[in-house]
């Protein structure tokens, strides 16, 4: 039986991988601080994963866990990741992305060198790319956070030139309905909830014309783990290949609203509900961002199956569900 051990466990994209490698037969580990407020999404996997207490910043944490695990494989998910917050706190957001990166892979590089290591990298180190973005896509980010991420990436080619096998994900925007509340879609699926509830109160958003090319993270976790299969490393895009605009998800909310409430709860219009706050423009905004996963395609046989209109619908439906309760 292989073992895994996922840093950031708890979070969106640590619980789908979670429940996707215990399907496959894993054992699973996952490291996580001690905010028991952060497990919900792991509640129906939580008697059949390890759970080992430790903190990207403090090695000796990392080590302990790393022995009790002992994994085959070893997922990076865990990080400071939302932008706005790494301009407040950027020296936190390298220590957490940049330095608890160099702590995992000197265990790795010290202790079990066989251990295959898949790196959480972004599609915000791209910054603002004229086009689709592949492998090959200069790196020129605009934020701290993607700097950090930028280093890390970086970090994760030198360590795999000597010697381990070490992969960066470029993943581009992945949602779903355990995406974190601050992130512009839950933002928005949750407000949609609360209104068609009767809650009249207008949503603060910044740049609405800001494109992303949005999929959904539980088809993302599965081109983590088909990456740390391969019979050599490599780094791969992952992505839908279409980007929308912020205005666009509105829109779409608005029409999954429609089907799924009251009409007299459904806005006719976004300016109805929706506010643009100068305070939520981003500094450094990157404008449009889409992927190009043809190496994934080929290598690794991989394709999003969720499209846009679906995951709207289902982060909506969820926020429906979480307001009856």
């Amino acid at each position: 039986m292989k073992s895994a051990l996922i840093t950031g466990i708890s979070g969106q994209d640590g619980s789908y991988l979670a429940e996707y490698l215990l399907e496959r037969g894993y054992q699973v580990w996952g490291l996580v601080r001690r905010d028991p407020a952060s497990m919900r999404w792991l509640d129906a996997v939580r008697g059949r994963i390890e759970l080992v207490y430790g903190d990207l910043r403090d090695a000796e944490s990392l080590a302990v866990a790393f022995q009790k695990a002992w994994p085959d494989e070893l997922y990076n998910l865990a990080g400071q990741v939302f932008v706005p917050t790494s301009w407040e706190v950027p020296a936190e957001t390298f220590d957490i992305n940049v330095g608890g990166l160099v702590r995992l892979l000197q265990m790795v590089d010290r202790t079990k060198r066989d251990t295959r290591v898949y790196q959480a990298s972004s599609s915000e180190m791209m910054g603002n790319c004229d086009g689709l973005c592949d492998e090959r896509t200069p790196l020129q980010p605009t934020s701290p956070y993607g700097t950090s991420k930028t280093a890390a990436h970086r970090l994760a080619e030198v360590y795999r030139q000597r010697g381990l096998f070490v992969v960066g994900g470029i993943l581009f925007n992945h949602e779903s309905p355990r995406r974190g509340p601050e992130m512009v879609t839950r933002k928005i699926s949750r407000h949609a909830a609360r209104w068609l509830a009767g809650d009249r109160r207008k949503l603060q958003l910044g740049n609405l014309q800001a494109r992303r090319d949005w999929g959904f993270a539980g088809d993302y976790v599965k081109a983590m783990h088909a990456m740390l299969q391969t019979a050599q490393p490599r780094d791969y895009v992952i992505g839908t290949g279409i980007s929308h605009s912020v205005s666009d998800f509105i829109k779409e909310t608005m029409a999954a609203m429609a089907e799924l409430g009251p009409a007299a709860n459904v806005p006719q219009t976004i300016e109805e509900w929706v506010e643009v706050n100068p305070e939520f423009l981003r500094t450094g905004e990157i404008h449009d961002l889409r992927a190009d996963a043809r190496r994934a395609r080929a290598d690794l046989g991989w394709q999003p199956a969720v499209e846009f209109k679906q995951l709207v619908r289902m982060m909506l439906e969820s926020d429906v569900a979480a307001c009856g309760r």
